[in-house]
Order: structure tokens, then C-alpha cells, then sequence
């Protein structure tokens, strides 16, 4: 097995001496017995493909299963990823994930399913020996995250999170540099928002079931809804069913820079409000207007989307802003801009790496502006692993991040503020709440605990 791959740009960026220095670590690391080998994917989508694209990018590693409940998308990906990986082996290919883990013994399992099946396979993953990659957000109610959190630590398990930010270029330039060197003084409020039109507001028919397709191993422990559309083509992000809307999806990603920026840990008090209010005619049951307001100590942080409407800034339209005494930081994906009260104006944009990898230029659907993010991702899960240290994007961090905007989707529904106590694992003096931190699982399916 080769070592890591190692990128001119992890040495020239601002601030990037602690990428290098994992990304030696990795490289070293790699011809332990230690070392990543063995490797699978549940969740064949687009996403789980192209996280698993930009770690074969890094290292040499042997992808031996796939899994997928769709037999198109599962044989099309084992295609692919035979031709990607350096051996050209073919991957096994499964459509029940609990088959795979029993088959194999894997060192990584990178889980791209559905919001819903988070939890159950994460813990089904950490119990059979494997550590992962886990795509955002971690969980769908609050008790999956503690649970998945506890068994990570449990066994320890290295759980890195595909909340990326942490691993963008720019953000880093912006933390390392603007940020941690204090340019923007006094910090006591912070702006998130997401005002793209994402929210799906057709009205399918309902339809049979095609043969491709296992619907009910699909559907998992969620409720059974009717078959009316193929639900992971995006299908599925219109229902509260499945994940947390477009606070589980867009906001957990700003929210989640922020806490790293400004070293946040849990909010003292989550409040929240929204609904549907303008895109009602679809079937969708996603909030298409809401705010959140997450508060710590002399510092509030609010998040707004709407899926209708302009932005308020056309150059961040899903973004943050963090406002000093002394200055402004605007971040999204694309650059970051500080403004300070006094001096010149700082701008970097976002870093791609279309020289070192082409192939990104033919990969269908590709987010260019997070491949690098991405890649540096997986350099630092792999650190951690062969090195046993937390990754950037542990779990702990994904859990606090993932539950914080559950909350305020339960906030929104009860229409009060809410405090969450992670020690008791409890809404402090509100039962109601309390009892919603854990979803019904449709049986046979139990639910995980901590």
C-alpha cells in the first residue's frame, strides 16, 4: 500500500502548518499495521461517491463492498470505483448493509445514506471493528447522537463528520488569521443563513414501487410513507420523516463553522420560529421560512433561511457573519471578506486544486469548491486513526452541532425556548421536550441508546 499523497497546496497555505503536519503523520503512518486498508461505502448516491472518490485520491486504499438498496445506483457505483481505485479490483456489492459488516473486516466504512439511517449504521459500523466517515448530520433526533457519541467512545472508534468547513482552505486562512489573531475584538453576534430556493414543492403521484429499488429496507426505522417518487434523488430532504429540513441540512454546516471559529461548545438556550409559509401547494412538509437563535454568554447567534425570495447579499447566500467591535467577518464556501472598522479590506477566495486533481473536472455533479476540503478531511481522519488523536470534525463536535439544530426544529413546534442539559440528557424542566428528543422507530427496527 502507497503512502499519502502529499499536496504542494498543504504547504502554502496561510496558517496550514497543522494540515502538513497530519498529512506527514498520515504518510508515515501508512506503512503500519496500523494503517488503512480495507474500506466500504454504505449509500451509493452521489455524495457517498464523491466522498469516496476524494479518498482514493489521498490514499491507496482497497474499497472491497459497496451497499445500496437501489440496484442501479449499486451496480453503476461498482463500476466506477472499480475504475477509480488503483487495484481495479471490484468491489462486492450488497444491499443490506448488516450483510456487508458481517462479511468483511474493515478498518473505514464512509456512510452516505439518508439522515435517517445514520445512527443505526455509524454503531452498526463501530461494533463490527470499523471506524467512519459520517455524513452530516450525524443523527435525526437527539438521543442517535448520544448514542452514536457513546459508542464511539466506547470503542474508541475515530468518527469524523462530513461537516468539511473544518477543512476548507479559506475558513482556515480566516480562524488562523483573522479570528484567532483577535482582529475582530469583541465578538456578541454572529448572522447564518441559507436562502436558496432547495426546498422540493412537487406534488407526485403515487406510484407502484419499481423492482429496482427495496423501498423497505429503504424506508428503514422511519415511518412507511407512500411509494410515490424515488426517494434519494433529493426526494427525501422534503420530509421531516427522514431528516431535520433545511436546519438539519444547510444550518448544522454554518453552525458548525461557527462553534469551531469561536471555540462555542453547547448553546445555553435554543429558541425558534418558522413554518410554511409561502410554498404551500406541494406535498413537502419542510419549513420553507425559519429562524433560530442559539445564545451564549453575551453572544447571540442567529440563523435564517427561506427557499422563496432574493438573499439579502447575492455574493452570500448561504453563509455567516461574525461581527466584532472592531470588524466584520462574512464566510461561505466560495471566499470569506473581513471588513475591519479601521484598514484595508481582506478577501480570499476559495482554494481549488483542478491542476493536481483532473479527474475532478469529469466527475458528475461535482462540488469543486469542497473537493479540497474534502481530501484534507479524510488526510486528517486517517491521521487520527493511525495515530489515535480526535479528528477535526469528531463526533462530539457533529452531535453538538446536529442536536443544537434538532432543537430548534423542536423549539419551533412547541413555540418556546428550550435548554438542553447534555450531562442528564435532558430538556431542562420540560418533560414535553424531553420525550421528543427521541423519535418512534418503526419496528423491527430499535432504537439505539446511549
Amino acid at each position: 500500500m502507497c503512502a499519502l499523497q502529499l499536496n504542494r497546496r498543504e504547504f502554502i497555505i496561510g496558517g496550514s502548518s497543522l494540515l502538513a503536519f497530519s498529512t506527514l503523520l498520515g504518510a508515515s503512518a501508512s506503512t503500519t499495521k496500523h494503517a488503512v486498508q480495507r474500506v466500504a461505502l454504505i449509500g451509493t448516491g452521489w455524495y457517498g461517491k464523491s466522498d469516496l472518490f476524494r479518498l482514493l485520491q489521498v490514499r491507496d486504499v482497497e474499497v472491497v463492498a459497496l451497499c445500496d438498496v437501489d440496484r442501479n445506483r449499486l451496480d453503476e457505483a461498482v463500476q466506477l470505483v472499480a475504475k477509480r481505485q488503483k487495484s481495479k479490483k471490484t468491489p462486492k456489492a450488497y444491499n443490506d448493509y448488516r450483510k456487508m459488516l458481517a462479511a468483511h473486516r474493515l478498518d473505514l466504512v464512509v456512510i452516505g445514506s439518508p439522515d435517517h439511517w445514520h445512527a443505526l449504521q455509524a454503531i452498526a459500523a463501530m461494533e463490527a471493528g470499523a471506524h467512519v466517515y459520517l455524513q452530516k448530520p450525524i443523527s435525526v433526533d437527539v438521543m442517535e447522537g448520544e448514542a452514536i457519541l457513546a459508542t464511539a467512545r466506547r470503542l474508541n472508534r475515530k468518527v469524523q463528520i462530513g461537516t468539511q468547513r473544518r477543512s476548507t482552505p479559506h475558513m482556515i486562512d480566516a480562524k488562523e488569521n483573522i479570528v484567532d489573531k483577535g482582529l475582530l475584538g469583541k465578538i456578541s453576534h454572529v448572522e447564518m443563513c441559507c436562502y436558496y430556493h432547495m426546498r422540493n414543492n412537487a406534488n407526485p403521484a403515487e406510484k407502484p414501487v419499481p423492482d429496482f429499488i427495496d423501498y423497505e429496507l429503504w424506508t428503514g426505522p422511519a415511518p412507511l410513507r407512500p411509494y410515490d417518487n424515488l426517494p434519494h434523488g433529493g426526494w427525501w430532504r422534503a420530509f421531516m420523516e427522514y431528516g431535520n429540513g433545511i436546519m438539519g441540512d444547510m444550518c448544522v454546516h454554518m453552525f458548525d463553522t461557527v462553534r469551531w471559529m469561536l471555540n462555542l461548545g453547547w448553546p445555553k438556550q435554543i429558541s425558534s420560529t418558522g413554518g410554511i409559509y409561502v410554498q404551500k401547494e406541494g406535498k413537502s412538509n419542510i419549513a420553507d421560512t425559519q429562524t433560530a437563535l442559539f445564545e451564549y454568554e453575551e453572544l447571540n447567534c442567529v440563523w435564517q433561511h427561506r427557499t422563496w425570495g432574493l438573499p439579502t447579499d447575492p455574493e452570500f447566500p448561504w453563509a455567516f457573519i461574525i461581527y466584532g467591535d472592531k470588524g466584520t467577518l462574512k464566510g461561505s464556501t466560495m471566499k470569506y471578506e473581513f471588513t475591519p472598522s479601521k484598514g484595508e479590506k481582506i478577501v480570499k477566495d476559495v482554494v481549488y486544486e483542478k491542476e493536481e486533481y483532473p479527474e475532478d473536472l469529469s466527475e458528475a455533479r461535482v462540488e469543486l469548491n469542497a473537493t479540497p476540503a474534502t481530501r484534507r478531511h479524510f488526510i486528517n481522519l486517517l491521521s487520527a486513526i493511525e495515530n489515535n488523536h480526535l479528528p477535526v470534525a469528531d463526533v462530539e463536535q457533529g452531535h453538538i452541532s446536529t442536536a443544537s439544530c434538532i432543537l430548534a426544529n423542536l423549539s419551533m413546534a412547541l413555540q418556546r425556548p428550550l435548554q438542553y442539559d447534555p450531562i442528564q440528557k435532558i430538556c431542562v424542566n420540560d418533560p414535553e421536550a424531553t420525550a421528543l428528543l427521541k423519535r418512534s422507530y418503526r419496528g423491527p427496527w430499535k432504537h439505539p441508546t446511549a
